[in-house]
């Protein structure tokens, strides 16, 4: 109980200025004590800024400055509580420094402020401030985080607080200047246009999310298409790798096949020569003995003996060559080496034109989302659409080979269809469309939605008036674009064409007006979850083609 006590005089005997023990106190008329220095400090600084002077506590003003005279009493008790061993309880705030907001009460080495008050435009340590929780006029003072701005509050003209908003000059004002350079502007509470520009800060805090959340998907869809292009050239290099090993084995074994072909000829050709070769010597060895025995026989004396031997040398058996062999040119082989060279010449052919294909296939993937610049850029992408007679309307006529529609004034015989149009007069293509494609449409008459839709959309709904439907609406001096019933009005060049670009791929869906020249309507940015089908709806007296791009 004595330490709560001791505790209760430092609290009841310390300056609220300085938050020390008081010196040479002092009791002002509203009933506050402070140390005389301190209190003088904080009159003379107001004094500079607004010469009036006030109670740091309570805030109650004085319309002349109190005089200053000590009281006795408080200088009594403090002396007897120092007597007693009481000190100044050390005080464990920061102490504000040079970027920190300081708080306007202290004296000597300022405090932080922990609050700023917009109606005293002024900042409060702990300490200052609890007069604004516990002084009931204080308690409706807006308080807010500490701020070094309170002095823009101020009118710098009139000196008064700025608590209203010129929307003429965009600009806060005092109420005095309503009266003086802003009489006859537009003005309002600086609450309520607060509230107004809040509502529009949520708004375009929405846009701002909305717009990082439509990067975060382009981001994450360009990431994918990353992944995509490194796995699709991957398997490009992995793919032709094997081909071309597999033409170089076979090349090789092409190679390998004319060696042993040749080697095999050429030993059936050398073992026939040499069989021939070894015939011809063993006839030359007969024929020379032969002519031994014929020699010998010339020489013999006995006419007799030589008469009853000359018919069995004389005669020769028959010999089962030709006289003589016919060598031909010492060629033998060449043109198997002609053939391999015209075949090598040929395949260098090939591959010398097959390369520029392939580099020219490699140089025109499209790996960028952005869409071409020009007329001939689109056309490259040029994608030939019929129209689907069993999506037509009742009303709808095709022709042209179904690229044009036209509206009757009396229902067509039509069989029954489940893909078939029964409350607009609507009609969608034959063929899905997928990667990049580009059609363009031409119209006569008045007004024709230009669309792309998904297969399953609902053959009541009219294009646009889902998210199975993306559609332009083109009319006499204006275009609409409608996705999912949102109606967004364009401005645009008016043409009786337009040019539709679609990357299903990148969800990319451009409108174009056809001229001269080629001017951007409106473009999609989003994700396609399944292939599309070009669309036209047309009204009375409307007919609408899908041109035969060259």
């Amino acid at each position: 109980m004595a330490q709560k006590g001791v505790q209760l005089g430092r609290e009841t005997f310390s300056c609220s200025i300085c938050l020390d023990l008081l010196k040479d106190p002092l009791t002002i008329p509203c009933g506050h004590s402070y140390c005389m220095n301190c209190i003088k400090r904080f009159w003379d600084e107001e004094e500079e800024k607004k010469k009036i002077h006030s109670c740091p506590q309570c805030r109650l003003t004085f319309t002349q400055r109190p005089v200053l005279m000590k009281n006795i009493m408080l200088t009594i008790l403090v002396e007897q509580l120092k007597k007693t061993g009481l000190q100044a309880a050390p005080t464990d705030h920061c102490y504000a420094g040079p970027e920190d907001v300081a708080c306007d009460v202290c004296t000597g080495r300022k405090l932080k402020a922990s609050k700023s008050c917009l109606v005293c435009l002024a900042s409060y340590c702990e300490k200052h401030l609890q007069p604004h929780y516990d002084a009931a006029p204080l308690k409706k003072h807006k308080l807010v985080a500490p701020s070094k701005k309170l002095q823009e509050n101020i009118c710098s003209r009139h000196d008064e607080v700025m608590k209203i908003f010129c929307r003429t000059d965009q600009q806060s004002i005092c109420y005095l200047c309503t009266m003086d350079e802003h009489k006859g502007h537009e003005t309002v509470p600086a609450a309520a246009e607060r509230t107004e520009k809040q509502k529009e800060l949520e708004v375009r805090r929405l846009n701002i999310q909305q717009r990082i959340q439509d990067r975060e998907k382009d981001v994450k869809l360009l990431q994918q298409e990353v992944e995509a292009i490194n796995g699709s050239a991957d398997k490009a290099v992995e793919d032709s790798e094997k081909m071309y090993t597999e033409l170089i084995r076979l090349i090789q074994k092409r190679s390998s096949d004319v060696k042993q072909q040749v080697r095999s000829q050429q030993e059936t050709e050398v073992s026939r020569v040499k069989e021939l070769q070894e015939k011809l010597e063993q006839e030359i060895a007969e024929l020379k003995r032969k002519d031994a025995e014929l020699e010998q026989l010339s020489h013999t004396e006995d006419h007799n003996q030589f008469l009853h031997n000359y018919p069995s040398l004389s005669a020769l058996s028959e010999s089962t060559h030709s006289s003589s062999i016919n060598i031909g040119p010492l060629r033998y082989f060449e043109d198997v080496t002609a053939a391999v060279s015209e075949t090598r010449d040929k395949l260098q052919d090939i591959l010398r034109e097959e390369w520029t294909n392939i580099s020219l296939t490699v140089t025109e993937v499209d790996v960028l989302l952005s869409p071409p610049k020009t007329r001939a850029g689109f056309l490259k992408y040029s994608h030939e659409i019929t129209l689907d007679p069993n999506t037509a309307h009742r009303d709808l006529l095709l022709s042209e080979g179904n690229r044009k529609v036209t509206y009757m004034k009396q229902q067509l015989f039509y069989f029954d269809h489940p893909d078939r149009f029964n409350a607009c007069c609507q009609v969608l293509s034959r063929e899905s469309l997928s990667g990049c494609c580009y059609w363009e449409v031409e119209w006569r008459g008045g007004d024709v939605y230009v669309a792309v839709a998904y297969k399953n959309i609902s053959r009541a709904c009219r294009f646009g008036f889902s998210d199975k439907s993306w559609a332009l609406r083109c009319e006499t001096n204006r275009y609409k674009f409608f996705y999912n019933k949102v109606q967004t009005d364009l401005s645009g060049p008016r043409s009786s064409r337009v040019g539709v670009y679609l990357d299903h791929r990148a969800g990319i869906l451009s409108f174009y007006s056809v001229s001269e020249t080629m001017t951007l309507l409106h473009r999609v940015q989003t994700t396609f979850t399944q292939p599309l089908y070009a669309g036209l709806l047309i009204y009375d007296d409307v007919s609408a083609e899908l041109i035969k791009l060259k």
